[in-house]
Parts: structure tokens; sequence; C-alpha cells
């Protein structure tokens, strides 16, 4: 796992997109297409500015996925994140395609769809956070490294439910539903390559546990200690309580 400490969450966004840039204009030049993952959440407003805002890369050779969904919420309540990726990404880049997790669907149908479509399509950047609680994705402690399912229904911890109600995306705690579907962990690890951009100070403690604890289930983003090419970038106050 590489390391970029930055000053401001700004500039860690764009230092995402310029190595994630790299990545998917490497792989346009030696495939002539590149898919990418894209995760949701504050980490990333920052880095779709940036990626965004980019002149070289070809969007219209490019195929999207979407991490994961809350199950049952419409796609125009405020916190749906089919909602937040169209709005802030999706719409704004002429993308070759992109495919959303639909939470409205038959839970187990929509898995075995997304299964199906990014089993066609190896993954050569992945854009990524880290959770309060060190998930990855909504694979919440203890996740599972084992299963090769590409995506699953999950069931949120409270951890997690009381993040996104201290982030403003529902009224109250009890909105925030408690499941949805995500990408498993170890289909996020097929990932050529990795850039997990964290801000906040309300994050530092699990930066702490994934970069300089154990590899457990306990804190799913350890497992990025795992794989060959992972960036993780962070601020100042998401560094703050790293040893070294």
């Amino acid at each position: 796992m590489n390391i970029d400490i930055t000053s401001t969450a700004v500039e860690m966004g764009r230092h995402a997109a310029e190595y994630g840039a790299w990545a998917i204009c490497r792989a346009l030049a030696d495939k002539g297409k590149a898919n990418i993952i894209v995760a949701t959440g504050a980490s990333q407003f920052e880095v779709f500015n940036a990626l965004i805002a980019r002149s070289d890369i070809d969007w219209t050779r490019v195929t999207g996925f979407h991490l994961d969904e809350y199950l049952g919420l419409p796609v125009d309540h405020p916190a749906s994140f089919r909602k937040y990726l169209k709005d802030r990404f999706v719409d704004r880049v002429p993308l070759a395609a992109f495919h959303y997790v639909n939470g409205e669907a038959d839970p187990a149908r929509e898995c075995e769809r997304l299964g199906s479509l990014i089993t066609q399509h190896p993954i050569d950047a992945a854009f990524i956070g880290i959770g309060e609680n060190g998930h990855l994705a909504f694979n919440d402690p203890p996740a599972n490294f084992k299963t090769e399912e590409p995506y699953l229904v999950v069931e949120l911890d409270e951890a997690c439910r009381r993040q996104q109600w201290g982030e403003g995306w529902f009224p109250t705690r009890n909105d925030v539903p408690r499941r949805a579907i995500s990408m498993s962990i170890r289909q996020i690890l097929k990932s050529a390559a990795i850039f997990c951009s964290v801000p906040d100070e309300r994050k530092a403690t699990a930066v702490q546990l994934a970069v300089e604890g154990p590899i457990t289930p306990d804190v799913p983003a350890s497992i990025l200690q795992d794989h060959p090419n992972t960036m993780l970038l962070l601020d100042q106050a998401a560094a703050s309580r790293l040893k070294q």
C-alpha cells in the first residue's frame, strides 16, 4: 500500500484524479477501452470534480460500475447513491456505459445481473473510500473476505447507519435502511489499481487500523494491505493518528 498525504481534501481529490487518470489512459492506450469503479459519499466530492476537469481522458471509451446501493430506496431520494452518481459524475462525462446498482430491483437477480456484467469488464481503476467503521463499500465488519460472488446483499451495522445519518443524508437514524447491495471485497481487490480517498479526522482511527493494524475482517479496509497496487490518499486530518 502506498500512501499520499496532502494538506486539504481538495488537494487530495486532485492527486486521486492524477493517479487515476494515468491508470485509465494507460488502459485506453493498451486495450482501447477502460473500466472503472466509482464510489459515493463525501470522500468522493473532490475526486469527481478533479476527474471531470481533466482533458486527457476519452470518456467515450470508459465503462463505469457502481459500488453499492441501499435496498428499497427510490432513485429520487436525496440519499440515493444512484442519484448521487448521476448528478455528480455520470451526467457530466460522456461515458460509454454506466452500470448502476438498482436497489429497487429483486436483490438476488440484481446481484446476478451485475455480477455477470462485471466479470466481462475487468476493472482498471477503482475509486473508493473507507467508512468510519473501516468498511469498504457496504462490507461492514466483520466483512466476508472469502466469497467470490461479485455483488452481495448485506446488513448494515449501527456504526455505518450512524455515519450515513451524521453526514446528513437522512433526517433520523431510523430512516437509514438496514440492508443494501454491495460489491464484494474480493471483487474490489480484482481491480488493477485502487485509489482510496479518505478525508476528515472522524476517519483517522479507521485509517490507522487499516494501515498499521493486522489484516482482519473486523477492519475490512485492512485487506488493502494485500493489494499490490493501492494508493491511499489522505488529508492531514485523516492521517493524524498514523504512527509513521
